[in-house]
């Protein structure tokens, strides 16, 4: 990778209208803008659909796309949908926060009338689209059917136990008996995919790539646990034996317990990883670059008893290391990978990220413990590694000087060379930019100056999440030619960095 730089702008976040950022005429522009800026990419958080709590990293699905990113401006001028019938709903009161409940209950009926309109027009062209797809958007589109039909239920919760334990007779009974919503969710994914593939087409067209995150667990409640149990620790029943977290630490006496199945590493390293490289294969058709959210679970990762009300009674069980990473590297020679090494870090952990050449992380907000040097300081750096000044579970810069204390206040300023009355936060951003780190981004929220109103998610916290929206006029000629100035003035900047 390249010297370059980039801002993390989740698509939910853009201003579109009808309550939610999706991947119309605000995405063009935040494109236009980062171009303009002289970045070189763009990070989004996972373009899935996304279940109860309303996080990216909770997912009905590894490949679909978020219904709820669909552009309806644009369907609209496909001749979709009828401009009154987008205006004459409530998508939610505050145009800076998504009222989830809102987009929950409207966005569905009015894709429903376009499926009505546009399915048998675009027959051809579905019917492309699910051979190109056939690997997952079957499963996926029976999978959603089946849910809103047991009233949105877990699937380990569905009544019918041929349909929970995915027997073929069932599957057949099922696809026949909920065709309409079968197709509908089959649409939704044809009018996602063609609005992103165009999107992305446009963004590389300015030279940027796209980062993309993609969590090491997938939910329980997903497509692919339902229809391939074989790929998880599952008992006769289908339920977890184990499940994902991570132990106790300083930070919660608990630990935190994700819940997500575990998988199973040797069934799977005997096909070669053949379920994975089919994940991975599907966000190379979303993403450049792919972060690995929770990379040290390759190494070693905590199992929890399934039932535990908490992380306590875990244990440490060894991953599937380089053989794992191996052979991604080997089947994916084309692909930019990013490991996000942060939390509990152990010499294997170290040496697996060494072997695989993939660069770390480095958070900023992590670096000004006053009272011993930290590996988040800058100058301790390698290249090979990407540098933010904080990642989308972090406070915004202007959160973060509020609650870090004195002491580390102090010791930013002491390091940075700024006073009390330079502004801490652009001081932050600068260093990373001056960094050796090859790639440094930040958070659009800390070019804004915002908050921790801002702030896009806090671990633990079960609601109120994800909701932070940009506002339409946020994003100024002058705020764009200062990025541009930073980016240029410590050599990010240039339209030969990144080809794509």
């Amino acid at each position: 990778m390249k010297r370059s730089s980039g801002i993390l702008m989740p698509i939910s976040s853009l201003p579109s209208p009808c309550g939610i950022g999706t991947l119309g005429k605000a995405a063009y522009d935040f494109a236009d803008f980062l171009a303009e800026a002289g970045q070189s990419w763009w990070q989004v958080l996972p373009l899935g659909p996304t279940s109860m709590g309303d996080s990216p990293y909770q997912s009905f699905s590894s490949y679909a796309g978020n219904p709820y990113f669909i552009d309806l401006e644009m369907l609209v001028e496909d001749s979709l949908l009828e401009k009154e019938e987008i205006e004459s709903i409530n998508w939610g009161d505050d145009a800076l926060k998504v009222d989830y409940g809102k987009v929950y209950e409207n966005r569905f009926k009015i894709l429903a009338l376009a499926k009505a309109r546009g399915w048998e027009r675009d027959t051809a062209d579905v019917s492309e689209f699910v051979e190109e797809n056939r690997d997952w958007l079957p499963d996926y589109a029976l999978f959603m059917a089946c849910k809103r039909h047991f009233g949105m239920a877990g699937w380990t919760q569905w009544e019918d136990e041929d349909i929970r334990l995915h027997r073929e007779e069932a599957i057949e009974k099922y696809r026949n008996l909920l065709r309409e919503d079968v197709e509908l969710f089959t649409y939704i994914q044809f009018l996602f995919y063609r609005q992103w593939k165009a999107l992305r087409s446009y963004i590389h067209s300015k030279g940027i790539g796209v980062i993309g995150d993609m969590p090491i667990y997938v939910a329980m409640d997903s497509a692919e646990v339902w229809a391939e149990p074989l790929s998880f620790l599952l008992d006769e029943k289908n339920l977890p034996k184990d499940v994902s977290g991570v132990p106790p630490d300083y930070f919660s006496e608990d630990g935190q317990l994700w819940g997500n199945p575990l998988y199973r590493w040797d069934a799977m390293a005997e096909n070669g990883y053949e379920w994975w490289m089919r994940r991975v294969k599907g966000a190379g058709k979303l993403y450049d670059v792919i972060r690995i959210d929770h990379f040290r679970g390759f190494e070693a990762y905590w199992a929890v008893p399934y039932g535990e009300a908490t992380a306590k009674n875990g244990k440490w069980v060894k991953g599937p290391g380089m053989n794992f990473i191996g052979a991604l590297k080997e089947r994916f020679p084309e692909l930019m990978f990013i490991a996000e090494d942060l939390g509990y870090l152990t010499d294997g952990v170290r040496e697996l990220l060494r072997d695989s050449g993939f660069p770390g992380m480095k958070v900023l907000e992590f670096a000004f413990a006053p009272h011993e040097p930290s590996d988040y300081l800058p100058y301790k750096y390698p290249h090979n590694c990407v540098c933010y000044a904080g990642t989308h579970d972090n406070s915004t810069l202007k959160g973060w000087e509020k609650i870090a204390g004195e002491p580390t206040l102090s010791f930013a300023r002491e390091y940075l060379g700024i006073s009390e009355e330079d502004e801490l936060s652009q001081a932050i951003i600068r260093s990373g930019m001056a960094s050796v780190a090859d790639l440094f981004v930040a958070q659009m929220q800390d070019y804004l100056g915002l908050d921790d109103s801002a702030r896009m998610n806090t671990p633990g916290l079960a609601s109120g999440n994800w909701c932070w929206r940009m506002s339409a006029d946020a994003i100024t000629p002058a705020l764009t030619k200062k990025i541009a100035r930073l980016s240029r003035l410590y050599g990010r900047c240039g339209e030969d960095i990144k080809e794509i």
